[in-house]
């Protein structure tokens, strides 16, 4: 295949240009080769790690992760016991978000029939999330499992 421009990237990987950009920035993709008008051209094993970085984001990986992710996947004598432990971190970082997601799911169910729906103006809803005595969200970490100790930006 010949070189091809960022729009066609885009288009084949259901990656926006927005995003290839990133992803060069970030260095989850390698700098793309430059046309003497400096536009980015991209080949096909930029394609292919386009897609896996889609399908890891789609899985909801951390930049971090996919990071990890694409070492190990072009290391290809490296054991696959790596590539598990990070699977198995995501698994378990998605079921701590469910959990999470279906707690707040319950308190605004809750809020919801407690409020009346109708011309008055008093509303249990707004009247929680005034309120100042709740605990704070905890917040959702997006390192990967590896990153521990790396010193690696937060995404």
């Amino acid at each position: 295949m010949s070189a091809i421009t960022i729009g066609e990237a885009a288009r084949r990987t259901g990656v926006s240009a927005k995003m290839i950009r990133w992803y060069e920035a970030t260095g989850l993709l390698p700098p793309a080769t430059r046309s003497e008008a400096g536009y980015r051209h991209y080949d096909d094993s930029d394609l292919h790690t386009l897609r896996f970085v889609r399908r890891a984001r789609d899985l909801g990986f951390s930049v971090e992760a996919i990071a990890d992710l694409l070492a190990l996947w072009r290391d290809r004598a490296r054991p696959s016991a790596g590539v598990k432990a990070i699977a198995e971190q995501q698994i378990a970082d998605l079921r701590r978000r469910i959990t999470e997601l279906e707690g707040m799911a319950r308190t605004l169910e809750h809020l919801a029939e407690s409020c009346c729906g109708d011309e008055r103006p008093e509303c249990p809803i707004l009247d929680d999330l005034a309120t100042e005595d709740h605990a704070p969200a905890p917040r959702r970490s997006t390192r990967g499992l590896s990153d521990r100790g790396r010193g690696r930006g937060m995404v």
